[in-house]
This record gives C-alpha cells, structure tokens and sequence, in this order.
C-alpha cells in the first residue's frame, strides 16, 4: 500500500479556501434483487445506459452505485424487516433539492424514448439533506471529496435518531463518513416518511472485513440507546464492466 505523505487536507486551511463541497440533498433508492436472477443485467443497463444520462442535470454532481454480495448480507450488524430485502442502492448528490424536479422529468423522456427496460423491486425511495462530513486524517483526502475517493465499499446505516456518526472515522478500514437526515420532498416521488439518519462509512477495506471492525464500535453506540438501527450493513461499489463479479 502506497504511503501517503503531507498534511491532511481538512488540516489544511489554504486547501480548503480553494473549495467546499456544494452538495445539499441526496437521493437514494433502495431495490432488492432481481426478481428472475438479472441482477448483472439490470447493473449492466443502468451503469452503461441510464446513470450517465443523469450528469446532464446541472444540478447532479456525483452518484454512486452500491451491491450488496451473500457475504456483505451475512456481515450486517441490523436488517430490520423494513430494509431486510436491500441488495442495491443507489445515491445521487445533488447541489439543491430543485434538481429533483429535472431529475423527475429525466426519468420520464427516457422512459418515453423506450429506455427503461429493466425494474428492480423498490424497498424504498428518500430525499435526505446532508447534515456532516469527516475524514480520517490518515487518507490525506478531505472529506468534501470523498465521493470522488476510490473506496472499495460503503457500510450503510440507517437510524432512528441524529447521534453524529463522526467518530466513525476512527475505525481501521473506514477513510471517511457522511451523514444526511431524511426530509419530506414532494419534488420526486419518496416511500420514506422523514426523519431517520443515513450515514455513508467510505471504506478503504473489503466490505465485510470492515464490517467486523465496525460491529463492536457499533453495537457500543447503540447501547447508549441514542440511536436505533434499522440497517447497518457493508456494500461493495459496482465494478464498471465487471457486471456478474458481484451480485446478491
């Protein structure tokens, strides 16, 4: 592994003069597993054909596409039944909720153009408004950009609750950690009330590995009974072109 060397950019006043992240509002969809088996099919159609239609929104300025493996499943922490069936998830960072709306009629040319081949079943579709970010000081990286970082997976939670998730980063495997709350949007079609907390855990580790290391820390932080996990689990990003390497 490389050694990264210098100041840490969140360290690092004149760096950060340079630029903050503009991203307010993400949206995330929740999907469980192709009901005959097409998962590489599905991920294939999204990752070559729909998803990069998304960059033209002016207002999109990052996405990431997450799977969950047997592997990744039998490493969660909590699956409550409301989540249980989550295998894919996909998150769109957007600069202000507005863009939701030209997100919104997005679907619906493609749609109308004959673009829409494939369906996952929904677990559930959510507006969240970005509440905090940190980074571990050891991948240089500042937390604005951890997007951008090239972590090999993403531990996801999903609580009742608005206990900050920061000092997450302080667990071996995870180089960064952002946080949203769940707000109510009638800009796009949401399944979710509002009003729980998601927290993204960027990892620089094998998923489920880090998920070993993330349970005791976890089930401490629940313990104090600020925070009620409805889903704590560890996904694998989508390879590109690798559609069949990782699937539920």
């Amino acid at each position: 592994m490389s050694i990264l060397v210098g100041t840490a950019s969140d360290d690092a006043p004149a760096i950060l003069a340079t630029g903050r992240t503009d991203i307010t509002t993400l949206f995330v969809s929740m999907s469980a597993r192709h009901p005959e088996g097409r998962d590489a099919d599905y991920l294939a159609w999204h990752s070559l054909d729909h998803r990069p239609e998304q960059h033209r929104l002016a207002a999109l300025r990052a996405s990431f596409r997450l799977v969950s493996t047997p592997a990744c499943r039998a490493a969660r922490a909590m699956s409550h039944d409301r989540y249980d069936a989550t295998d894919h998830l996909m998150t769109y960072l957007f600069r202000d909720p507005a863009g939701l709306v030209q997100f919104g009629e997005l679907a619906t040319a493609l749609a109308q153009a004959g673009r829409m081949p494939y369906l996952l079943p929904a677990v559930e579709r959510a507006v969240y408004r970005l509440n905090g970010i940190g980074a571990a000081p050891r991948i240089k990286a500042g937390a604005d950009v951890l997007p951008w970082w090239p972590a090999k997976g993403v531990y996801v939670l999903i609580e009742r609750g608005a206990e900050s998730p920061s000092a997450l980063v302080d667990v071996p495997g995870v180089g960064g950690v952002w946080w949203a709350r769940s707000v109510a949007n009638s800009s796009y079609a949401t399944t979710q009330e509002g009003g729980l907390q998601i927290t993204y855990c960027f990892l620089d580790e094998d998923p489920p590995q880090a998920a070993q290391r993330l349970r005791p820390v976890l089930e401490k932080r629940w313990g104090a009974g600020e925070s009620e996990p409805l889903l704590a689990a560890p996904f694998h990003l989508l390879v590109p072109h690798e559609w069949a390497a990782r699937v539920p």
